[in-house]
């Protein structure tokens, strides 16, 4: 990732839109910002939350509460809790997600 032009700027997170998001199970809350090419957001998932889709998107991914698990499309499983994060490259690895018990995650993609 390149990030070029971009002056220094601040977000108050609780003052960006919120978004609903429909899993196969539950639901995600996201707030957005966009900075050039890239986009950040502060993601909630609902417990019970399951995602509807694989995605290719590349990402940067802090799960800052609760538990996600990620499953990559050859089987591959893995949990992330508070403090803990994944990087992924576009087209790298088709991942989904899932939540027992809710997250909260910052995302740059």
């Amino acid at each position: 990732m390149k990030i070029s032009d971009l002056p220094f700027c601040t977000v108050d997170w609780s003052a960006v839109d919120t978004t609903e998001h429909k899993g196969e199970q539950g639901m995600a809350y996201w707030r957005m910002s966009h900075f050039g090419p890239i986009r950040v957001r502060m993601v909630e998932y609902s417990p019970g939350y399951v995602a509807d889709h694989w995605c290719s998107k590349g990402h940067i991914l802090l799960c800052l509460e609760g538990s996600l698990e990620t499953e990559l499309a050859d089987g591959r499983r893995f949990t992330l809790t508070s403090g803990m994060s994944y990087q992924v490259a576009d087209h790298a690895e088709p991942h989904r997600s899932t939540t027992v018990t809710g997250a909260r995650l910052f995302i740059v993609d």
